[in-house]
C-alpha cells in the first residue's frame, strides 16, 4: 500500500516536471525523460512491473547525469569553480552552470524512485 502511495505521488509529480519543461529549449529531451518516468510509476501503482526497462532507464539517468557532472560548467564546476552558489533562486538559469545542475538532481531524483519500485518490486 505504501509503495503504491509513493509511486501515485511520484507519477505526479513527474508529471508536473515534464509540464514545467515544456518551454524549454530542449523540451522534447526532458519533456520524453520525465513522462517515461511518470508512466513507469504510474504502471507500478497499478502493480504492472517491468524490470528490464527500469533497469535500462536507470543506466540511461545515471549515464546521462554523469555526463552532465563533468560537463563544462556542470555540477563539478557549480562546486569547485562557483563555490556552490544557490540554484534555486529564480526559475531563470541566468548562469552558466544552473541549468545543469538542476538537470543532474532532476535526473538522480528519476533515477532514484525507479531504484526504489525496481528493487522493492
Amino acid at each position: 500500500m505504501v509503495l503504491i502511495i509513493i509511486n501515485i505521488i511520484f507519477c505526479i509529480a513527474f508529471l508536473a516536471f515534464a509540464y514545467v519543461n515544456l518551454n524549454d529549449v530542449d523540451a522534447a529531451l526532458w519533456v520524453t525523460i520525465y513522462m517515461f518516468a511518470a508512466v513507469c510509476c504510474g504502471l507500478a501503482a497499478y502493480g504492472l512491473y517491468y524490470p528490464v526497462i527500469y533497469l535500462a532507464a536507470i543506466a540511461f539517468y545515471l549515464v546521462y547525469a554523469i555526463i552532465l557532472f563533468f560537463a563544462k560548467d556542470g555540477v563539478r564546476d557549480w562546486i569547485v569553480k562557483y563555490n556552490r552558489p544557490s540554484i534555486v533562486e529564480t526559475m531563470q538559469a541566468e548562469k552558466p552552470y544552473i541549468e545543469k545542475t538542476r538537470e543532474f538532481f532532476g535526473l538522480l531524483i528519476v533515477a532514484g524512485a525507479l531504484a526504489i519500485d525496481y528493487f522493492a518490486l
